[in-house]
């Protein structure tokens, strides 16, 4: 009698040598990136510099690169000239709740896109994440009118409305998802646990990065939009930060020195918040598409 033995044999390793650039080469690649930084930090730079200075500093030539005298009254200045309290105040109020609305349709739209099977998702997907490619100017106009008969233009709820929603949020969020297992989901709901409960309890934990990213791109999406505001708020007591820089700039067109405040300003709270959360927006922009 034979006895037929099955070996299962090792897979063979083989080390495959990597070719790291050489010292030359990665001397030149920080050198490059640091001639970058500096040709995208210089206008920042000279705008900061410029809100310290009187109005005929800001254009001096030669440039003055550093401002001698530094007339910090010009901070509380454009606060007494213009509307800042009203502009800053909706441009918060609009950032954060459209943020918030974002992040949690986004999140919870990608979770059944990504995680629950039902007829059509995949074509009902690809439509969706479609609209990206159609511009906004070819249905500007109908969607003006559909704001007015609902009565929301000239509200701040009018630009909530508009951009609640977005295909970008739920594609980011989706392609995040399908790098956790699907096994993981499945012990949860053997264990009793419904969709909502498994979004909620470990979906959402599980995602901080990605959705430090998708808050951290609508913030900014939001805090810097002009033509939206420009369209649907009317009233002055409405408007943003970006519409009232830009009646300011109308009004004081010589105020070079408080213009340049004014843009300080208006850049200074994207920028601390961008700083706060670069980590988490790091980690969710690098995880997400791969698959784990």
């Amino acid at each position: 009698m034979t006895t037929l033995l099955a070996v299962k044999e090792d897979p063979v390793k083989i080390d495959v040598p990597v070719r790291r650039p050489s010292r030359a080469w990665r001397v030149l690649g920080y050198l490059a990136l640091g001639v970058a930084s500096v040709g995208v930090l210089l206008p920042f730079y000279w705008m900061v510099m410029s809100s310290l200075k009187t109005n005929n500093e800001v254009f001096t030539v030669p440039v003055q690169w550093i401002a001698t005298d530094p007339v910090w009254s010009n901070y509380a200045e454009i606060w007494r000239k213009s509307d800042m309290t009203t502009w800053l105040g909706n441009t918060v109020f609009l950032a954060a709740v459209v943020t918030f609305l974002q992040v949690l349709t986004g999140s919870f739209a990608a979770y059944g896109f990504a995680k629950i099977r039902f007829p059509g998702r995949d074509v009902l997907f690809l439509a969706y994440i479609g609209t990206l490619a159609v511009p906004w100017a070819s249905y500007m106009v109908p969607q003006f009118v559909m704001m007015t008969k609902l009565q929301l233009t000239d509200t701040l709820w009018s630009i909530v409305a508009l951009q609640a929603f977005g295909a970008l949020g739920v594609f980011m969020m989706k392609q995040f998802y399908e790098t956790i297992p699907d096994e993981l989901l499945d012990a949860a709901r053997i264990d009793g646990m419904n969709e909502y409960g498994i979004y909620r309890r470990i979906m959402l934990p599980l995602s901080v990065p990605a959705l430090a990213s998708l808050a951290l791109i609508t913030l900014v999406t939001t805090w810097n939009d002009y033509l939206g505001p420009l369209l649907y708020l009317r009233s002055p007591d409405l408007w943003t930060i970006q519409i009232g820089l830009k009646s300011f700039i109308g009004q004081y067109n010589a105020e070079y020195a408080l213009i340049m405040t004014g843009s300080v300003l208006s850049v200074l709270p994207v920028v601390v918040i961008f700083l706060a959360g670069q980590r988490y927006f790091v980690e969710g922009v690098a995880t997400t598409g791969l698959k784990g």
